[in-house]
């Protein structure tokens, strides 16, 4: 079964990259980005979004990133959600949730996770499984973490098996 493709408003944290790009790579090759500009580790901010935003919803959205504080972060602690995803837990999570509240505010109709999930910042790393724990992650990230990060970006990704590119780059204020 093919999926649509679909928009995603997230920060990029590139110091992560090439671990989450090698688990992309390992798991379903389709979904790893030939977009330069493309970051595949990320803190989602809204998604998914909308399809086909217009004009006035990027500046909307660039209104949003211009008046949102660039800010520094860190992720040392693995965690994992009930439904099994194995994640990093980045701290401050408090700039994520403003970010997340305030697009979810002016797109209420593209609530956060699609009204699934309790928007939560995090890193997906991985998926628990019989072979896949935390320590193991824990272990495939070797001497990675604390990452620390200077969070100075919002993209708008498209997400689509063997189309995965960046559509849009704001900076955030002071980025």
């Amino acid at each position: 079964m093919t999926h649509p493709g679909h928009t995603v408003l997230q920060v990029p944290v590139p110091p992560l990259e090439q671990v989450v790009r090698g688990r992309h790579a390992h798991y379903d090759p389709a979904w790893v980005s030939s977009d330069p500009a493309f970051v595949h580790a990320h803190v989602t901010a809204l998604g998914p979004w909308l399809p086909a935003p217009g004009a006035g919803d990027l500046a909307a959205v660039g209104t949003i990133a211009a008046s949102t504080p660039a800010f520094d972060v860190v992720l040392a602690e693995v965690a994992t959600f009930p439904n099994g995803i194995i994640h990093l837990v980045p701290q401050p999570d408090g700039p994520f949730r403003e970010l997340t509240a305030r697009l979810a505010q002016a797109f209420p109709q593209c609530p956060p996770y699609a009204g699934e999930f309790e928007p939560v910042p995090h890193l997906t790393l991985d998926l628990r499984s019989d072979a896949v724990t935390e320590a193991s992650t824990l272990e495939l990230l070797g001497g990675v973490l604390p990452a620390r990060s200077r969070v100075d970006a919002l993209d708008l990704a498209w997400y689509e098996a063997d189309g995965c590119r960046l559509l849009h780059r704001w900076s955030l204020a002071g980025g």
